[in-house]
């Protein structure tokens, strides 16, 4: 699993939903500590590694997926108005804006998985999956509502 970032909170421009309970994110998250990738959002604090049992203050990953590279950042440093080195193909994939996009550049793809917990524009909370050279991005219920190829 991989989070980019602003886990524990959300800033002070965004209303927190109903029911939104950081301790218990806390204990999931934790649970998951040996399956987890993340890196730093503008709201991630010192506090929040000291409570969390895995890194979360990198600035960003890269992962190889296939032929590609995936940059991952939480997209309020790197992002599509401010690119970090990429070769062609390779894929800027950032949240911070909490709307989901999939976006063929002529060099590279930039991806964004949307929010699990406040998204915005009227988009559906819901994540992202790398499958087999297929990007998917569900709601939460499961509901697939896109999907591309990075291979067509």
């Amino acid at each position: 699993m991989i989070l980019l970032g602003d886990l524990l909170y959300h800033g002070p421009r965004n209303d927190l939903p109903d029911g939104y309970e950081p301790k218990k994110v806390i204990d999931l998250l934790n649970g998951l500590n040996t399956a987890v990738y993340c890196v730093r959002g503008n709201c991630e604090a010192e506090v929040d590694q000291m409570v969390l049992n895995f890194p979360v203050m990198a600035d960003y990953a890269l992962f190889p997926y296939g032929d590609r590279m995936i940059f991952v950042t939480h997209g309020h440093v790197f992002n599509t108005n401010h690119l970090p080195p990429l070769r062609k193909g390779d894929i800027l994939l950032h949240g911070h804006t909490h709307i989901p996009a999939w976006e063929e550049h002529e060099e590279y793809w930039y991806l964004n998985p949307g929010s699990v917990s406040i998204p915005k524009n009227g988009t559906p909370r819901g994540y992202m999956l790398f499958e087999e050279g297929n990007v998917v991005w569900k709601t939460l219920e499961g509901e697939e509502y896109h999907r591309i190829s990075l291979y067509e």
